[in-house]
């Protein structure tokens, strides 16, 4: 089924996690289910595993592992082979987080590759003369749009602290992917084509992918790219820094300011400057369980930790995933968690974030009051979690993009990483350099800079990073042992794909594999609750319904990727892999 979003939207009549209606105007490309969408068994390894959500990218992960590699240096060479094989979603010429845990140290680590904004930005970037939000359609391509990348130096500075094998030989898979190419299969053909008509403006992208007839390269023919591994040569010999401070800066900033679309100011400053971050890693528990993720400027952790915290209260257990009030009162707590994640959530450079108030055991006893076993609320408030300074903020206001890709790693010594990469909306800016496309993550600000005479928290500031959904998570049981590394891809829907599998994993006794397949459904403080189209929640809505919910069926293509870790009774652990059957992954180990 083809799945279209189209724009004409003014941005300032929709929330961040609205749904983008359809209406008359451009087309814009969404992420597309594989050809082959049905549930199949976990992967068991004894060894180590990758998964992610192409083939040759869980190879590549393979291969590196298979080489004697730490779980950081396969998630690298998955990254590297994704920026090929699925451009539209993730790669160098975009950013991502990763979170780590080191076996022998026991630590959890949190790195933040996501892009900043360059310092022409201001608040109103996604404004017009008359200072009205922009239309979509106007504002999600060109020059405008696109964010400093932040992948490579993600890669270098998790390299640098986790990795085992030299940084060139990372690169070569993807180089030899790049030289040798690999046949287009039917989900990158089909997101090509919904992509013609925007691809025509855009004459390096248009080169790349598709014929002198304007057709979009046919299933099975060889795509090569020459271009992506002379610069993947060049960065495996020089490091990080030459594509900062070398050519490939020079390329991209040239790309940006001579856009087709938008073209806005950027200097080799901005990319010289660019840092990765180590970030502490934000923790909490749900049940007996220690819960893992990325904080600031993602709203992953906070809005995850925070709704489960709120659902303790109710035995999801004994409710069972086939339960209609199952799902109404996951959908509650969430609907009260983003509230929070629209007011409170941005850069903590430029925003003091009530990180530790947001997911604190009290306030969110008091918010999980509010949770009406039996009927919906239909407005959810933001809460006034315990800050160290109370500040004003209004409700972000944005766009909803399903986006992105996730992949995940364990390795040989018990490692594991798992990462969420991203160029935003499929094909990002549709701006191409180097043989790699450069994000449009910068749409990821509020297109609204105030409201109601308050700041909007993530709204556009020179050097700012995003507020993101990126919820690369990780799962520790009672003794301390990971259990389940597992993400997504969706937009501001990967919380809840991520909820929905720790839920019925935890709660639901699924496998890994079993609880990615489970049904999406999503229910943010707009009121909407979705449920995926075709699968079995759909038969739950006259029960939702009469719970008051307005519940819509609709297509929604995550991009769940996990590995979960079963013990027995010395403590020897069986890797079991998940990749979701909505796209074209898969989990490989030994």
């Amino acid at each position: 089924m083809r799945r279209m979003f189209r724009a004409g939207l003014v941005m300032a009549a929709i929330s961040c996690a609205s749904w983008v209606l359809p209406v008359a105007g451009q087309t814009i490309p969404t992420e597309r289910r594989g050809a082959q969408y049905a549930s199949h068994e976990a992967v068991r390894a004894e060894r180590f595993m990758a998964a992610a959500a192409n083939p040759h990218a869980a190879e590549a992960g393979r291969e590196i592992l298979r080489a004697g590699g730490s779980a950081v240096d396969a998630a690298i060479a998955m990254q590297l082979v994704l920026s090929l094989v699925e451009p539209q979603s993730s790669g160098v010429g975009g950013g991502g987080f990763l979170v780590t845990y080191d076996a022998k140290s026991k630590q959890v680590t949190a790195f933040d590759g996501r892009e900043t904004a360059p310092a022409s930005a201001t608040p109103a970037l996604f404004l017009d003369e008359a200072g009205r939000p922009l239309p979509f359609a106007q504002a999600f391509t060109g020059g405008r749009v696109v964010g400093i990348p932040g992948t490579l130096r993600l890669m270098e500075l998790a390299h640098k602290r986790e990795g085992k094998l030299k940084w060139a030989k990372l690169f070569e898979p993807a180089i030899r992917l790049a030289e040798q190419g690999f046949p287009v299969s039917e989900r990158m053909h089909a997101m090509l084509s919904d992509a013609t008509s925007i691809v025509r403006d855009f004459p390096e992208m248009r080169k790349a992918f598709y014929g002198a007839d304007g057709q979009p390269l046919p299933v099975g023919s060889i795509y090569k790219s020459s271009e992506y591994a002379a610069l993947l040569k060049k960065i495996a010999e020089k490091g990080a820094d030459y594509y900062y401070t070398g050519a490939p800066a020079e390329h991209a900033i040239k790309a940006i300011t001579t856009s087709p679309k938008a073209p806005v100011e950027v200097t080799k400053a901005d990319f010289a400057n660019y840092k990765a971050i180590a970030r502490e890693a934000v923790c909490g528990t749900y049940r007996s369980y220690k819960i893992c993720g990325m904080g600031p400027p993602s709203s992953a952790a906070t809005t995850l930790l925070a709704t489960l915290k709120m659902l303790e209260p109710f035995d999801l257990k004994a409710l069972g995933p086939k339960s209609p009030k199952a799902i109404h009162l996951i959908a509650e707590a969430t609907a009260l968690a983003y509230a929070d994640r629209g007011n409170y959530l941005a850069d903590p450079a430029f925003v003091d974030v009530p990180v530790a108030g947001l997911i604190d055991e009290g306030y969110l006893a008091k918010r999980s009051t509010l949770i009406n076993p039996d009927r919906a609320l239909g407005r959810y408030p933001v809460g006034s979690p315990p800050q160290r300074e109370k500040a004003a903020f209004a409700p972000h206001v944005g766009p909803y993009i399903p986006s992105t890709s996730h992949f995940v790693a364990v390795d040989a010594d018990g490692n594991a990483a798992t990462w969420t990469g991203s160029i935003q909306a499929p094909f990002g800016s549709f701006l191409m350099t180097d043989g790699y496309i450069l994000n449009n993550e910068l749409t990821d600000f509020s297109f609204v800079p105030e409201k109601n005479g308050y700041p909007v928290a993530n709204r556009a500031e020179a050097g700012k990073r995003p507020r993101s959904s990126m919820s690369p998570t990780l799962v520790f049981d009672g003794q301390d042992r990971l259990v389940l590394a597992v993400g997504s891809a969706g937009g501001s829907r990967i919380i809840t794909h991520v909820l929905k599998t720790l839920i019925a994993s935890l709660d639901w006794g699924m496998d890994v594999q079993a609880a990615i397949a489970y049904p999406n459904f999503h229910q943010d403080d707009g009121g909407v609750l979705e449920v995926e189209a075709g699968s079995s929640l759909e038969a739950l809505r006259p029960q939702l319904e009469a719970m008051g919910h307005r519940v819509a069926a609709r297509p929604t293509i995550s991009g769940l990727q996990g590995i979960q870790l079963v013990y027995d009774a010395a403590g020897k652990a069986t890797l079991l892999g998940g990749a979701d059957p909505r796209r074209e992954g898969v989990a490989l180990g030994d």
